[in-house]
């Protein structure tokens, strides 16, 4: 049956009670080993997917101690599909890349610079919702806390890919390649600025409709 009640992050109902969420983890699992079996580049595919293992991890971990809203689980959801697609090729050969480089004459593959923008457009939220409902924090600070994480996140994330490009690759031209820059050197700034858009886009959306007081549905 389905019932109409205010969004509870920390709601108790049981994964095997949640089909949503089951097919969730299904797809993800089935398309997570699909990428790694068809992947040119075992080595990058496994550098790639450290990010996303270590999110499921921790997704699993706090399954039962901190609930999501079945919004943003779809949020991470799609994010994660949008990275583990990113990380069957090096993100500067993605297919989908190519194509719109090929069809809109665009001067580069940009899977990337989309992946970043879309770090913060669908992460943003459920960083929200650790605020508000988890650290319960002030109303001005539940909004400006997820930016400033998401700033924070994508910094950390390229400092990181620096060191692995510099460690792993020696900086040879396959560690260029992993880096995505593509001749652009001011790439890592421009990757960051386009995830703090995709936060402030998502943050304004939240402050437009009030999305923390709408009622959500769900399974009973």
């Amino acid at each position: 049956m389905t019932i109409t009640m205010l969004a509870d992050p920390q709601k108790k109902t049981p994964f095997l009670r949640r089909p949503l969420h089951m097919a969730y983890a299904g797809i993800f699992l089935i398309f997570w080993v699909y990428t790694g079996l068809t992947t040119p580049d075992m080595a990058n595919w496994l550098l790639e997917n450290t990010l996303t293992l270590s999110m499921v991890i921790i997704l699993i971990a706090f399954y039962n101690i901190f609930r999501f809203t079945d919004t943003s689980y779809t949020l991470i959801f799609l994010f994660l599909l949008l990275h583990v697609y990113g990380s069957q090729y090096q993100y500067a050969e993605n297919p989908l890349g190519e194509w719109l480089k090929e069809n809109y004459n665009h001067s580069r593959n940009h899977y990337d610079r989309f992946v970043h923008f879309g770090f913060g457009l669908l992460l943003t939220y459920p960083l929200f919702e650790v605020s508000a409902y988890g650290l319960k924090l002030r109303r001005f600070l539940n909004y400006l806390l997820p930016v400033l994480l998401i700033l924070s996140l994508g910094a950390v994330y390229e400092i990181v890919e620096w060191i692995v490009a510099d460690v792993v690759y020696k900086g040879d031209e396959q560690g260029m390649n992993y880096l995505g820059m593509q001749g652009d050197i001011w790439d890592a700034q421009k990757d960051m600025a386009l995830a703090l858009l995709g936060a402030a886009i998502t943050t304004s959306l939240a402050l437009l409709l009030g999305k923390q007081k709408q009622p959500e549905s769900v399974q009973a």
